[in-house]
């Protein structure tokens, strides 16, 4: 993206924080004043010194010195401000940019994370943004101060000589253009340094979050392998940016020189020629000091511009990111649900894949009924039950509960009547109690035990040392796979919803497990509309139809004893089940 882009979708962090922002300028303002102030102060000794001892006396430098003092005190308070105030100003607008960016993150569908690195976001979020405190705060005040140096000092110098103040002003249009040149490459090499870092974070959280996998079929060295690839092609990112950084500050210190020579050589003719007074000639490279100390500071903030620009596009890639299931303009709240599901004509696929993953599917459930899927492996089940809650649009036909249409209603009271037991339960770092209690924000703890009973997690949450509050581990690694789902199934019975969703619920645990969880998940069914995505078809034996997914859609249905008696698709896929279970 372009630079004047990026600054024009920043400014608006800004605006809050207006007042700040302009009494840091006038910081600014100030303290290059009182820099400003010294050369005068030393031209006007010099000339009261050059012209006789009765024109410099003790109290003329005593209250030159005292000016001076107070100049300094300015100086001070006003950079302190800066310093303090400022930078608080900054961190409060990355604080502002990484709250957008997880609301915005928390908006997007499935379809966003399906093609997206969880490392890449997360540096996005964190270390992408570190950088725009310093170029926040820095930005505005920098190149206002810079400016103001330039014009206050062209001004000054063309009035002690015009002729050599344009010779040495003609040198910084080239330094701008060898400026531009390196800056484009440092910018190109910041962001590939940038996706580089997301791509290790990826890399490294995947590994670590794998270590058990990894250990278990010894491949530490492979892993070690991996790493070190994409280690060694960061650092050569970084020897690029490091070049392109070099050259730009070898070039800038080249015009610098060139400036100075020409003070020196063409200053010292004019003094020579009477041209310029020696008074005159030591404010003046005192004036260029200070301009070429402006243009070294722009030169040094150069690097933290980019990795602020940088961090800046990274971002605003992800806000741009498009919000493709969001609440309808008139959307309605959904009140109370009775469970009455219907699907009419629904077809869907993927944004990026236009072949058909379900097509004219039509389908009723009444309140409180069961519905089975059963079907090979991407025929489309665990898909149906998503486009019920939205995880993911129908792109064709529509499904209604109650009557209504899903797309006319609010995405929070939609979620909220829909219960989801997966195979691959999730419990967030930290205790029992929390995790159950996220089913139900604000339940109290009674509320929690009651749920926790319900689902057979009560027994042997009650065996922990620490009970409710036992910390279990990051993705609850300190817990078997039973117990795991139990604290999931317990969560959902805090929801408390009308519909819900088991999606191969018991698949990956062994038998005893699978029976505790089992009785449980039928108390949990129990009034509600269910979904049930079956791996092991004896525990579907029960539910009021039983739907036989294929490629082409819904190839059979009806209950366990009809479809049996059909000897179709369903009774071939039971009689190999029970084959390979005797």
């Amino acid at each position: 993206m372009k630079t004047s882009v990026l600054l024009r979708r920043f400014a608006p962090y800004f605006k809050p924080y207006a007042a700040i922002m302009l009494i840091d300028l006038v910081c600014a303002a100030l303290t290059t004043v009182c820099e400003l102030v010294l050369p005068l102060i030393v031209r006007f000794l010099t000339n009261r010194g050059t012209g006789g001892a009765i024109g410099l006396t003790v109290p003329l430098i005593l209250r030159v010195g005292l000016l001076y003092l107070v100049l300094r005190i300015v100086d001070a308070s006003a950079n302190y401000f800066m310093q303090s105030i400022g930078h608080v100003m900054g961190a409060r607008i990355e604080t502002d940019m990484r709250r957008d960016l997880f609301d915005h993150l928390q908006r997007l569908s499935y379809t966003f994370y399906d093609s997206n690195k969880i490392g890449q976001i997360m540096a996005r979020i964190t270390s992408d943004l570190f950088d725009v405190t310093e170029f926040a705060h820095h930005c505005p005040e920098e190149f206002f101060i810079a400016g103001l140096k330039i014009v206050v000092s062209f001004a000054i110098l063309s009035n002690y000589s015009l002729t050599l103040t344009l010779i040495i002003f003609a040198i910084i249009p080239l330094m701008l253009l060898s400026t531009i040149y390196f800056n484009r490459r440092m910018r190109r090499a910041f962001k590939k340094s940038r996706n580089q870092t997301g791509e290790i974070n990826a890399q490294v959280e995947d590994s670590l979050l794998g270590v058990r996998v990894v250990k278990s079929f010894a491949n530490e060295e492979l892993e070690k392998e991996k790493f070190d690839e994409g280690n060694q092609a960061f650092l050569e990112i970084k020897k690029e940016q490091y070049r392109y950084m070099a050259g730009f500050n070898s070039t800038t210190r080249i015009y610098d020189g060139v400036m100075y020579l020409a003070v020196m050589v063409i200053g010292g003719l004019f003094m020579t020629y009477g041209k310029i007074t020696a008074a005159d000639f030591i404010a003046y490279l005192l004036y260029v000091t200070t301009l070429l100390a402006s243009v070294r500071r722009i030169v040094e903030f150069t690097e933290q511009f980019q990795r602020g620009m940088t961090g800046i596009e990274r971002f605003i890639e992800v806000i741009d990111a498009p919000v493709d299931i969001e609440d309808a303009p008139d959307a309605s709240e959904l009140g109370q649900v009775e469970g009455n599901i219907r699907f009419e004509q629904v077809g869907f696929h993927y944004a990026d894949d236009p072949a058909p993953v379900l097509a004219d599917i039509n389908l009723t459930v009444k309140p409180g009924e069961s519905v089975a899927l059963v079907g090979p492996s991407g025929s489309g089940k665990t898909t149906l039950c998503n486009l019920i809650p939205r995880f993911y649009d129908v792109t064709s036909g529509r499904i209604l509960i109650d009557g209504q249409d899903i797309r006319s209603l609010t995405l929070h009271s939609l979620r909220q009547q829909i219960g989801v037991v997966q195979q691959d339960v999730y419990l967030f770092a930290g205790s029992v109690y929390e995790n159950i209690a996220y089913g139900k924000p604000g339940a109290s703890r009674q509320e929690v035990i009651e749920a926790a009973k319900l689902a057979g997690a009560h027994g042997f949450i009650s065996e922990f040392p620490d009970g409710y509050d036992t910390y279990v581990g990051e993705r609850g690694v300190r817990l078997s796979g039973g117990q795991k789902q139990r604290i999931s199934i317990a969560r959902v019975f805090l929801k408390n919803p009308p519909i819900l969703i088991l999606d191969e619920a018991t698949s990956a645990l062994d038998n005893e497990s699978e029976r505790i969880v089992q009785q449980s998940l039928e108390k949990l069914a129990h009034g509600r509309t269910t979904f049930t995505i079956a791996h092991r078809l004896t525990t579907i034996r029960g539910a009021d139809t039983i739907l036989v997914l294929t490629e082409d859609g819904i190839a059979e249905q009806g209950n366990h004893a009809e479809l049996m008696e059909k000897r179709g698709i369903y009774h071939s896929l039971y009689s190999m089940y029970e084959e390979s279970n005797t």
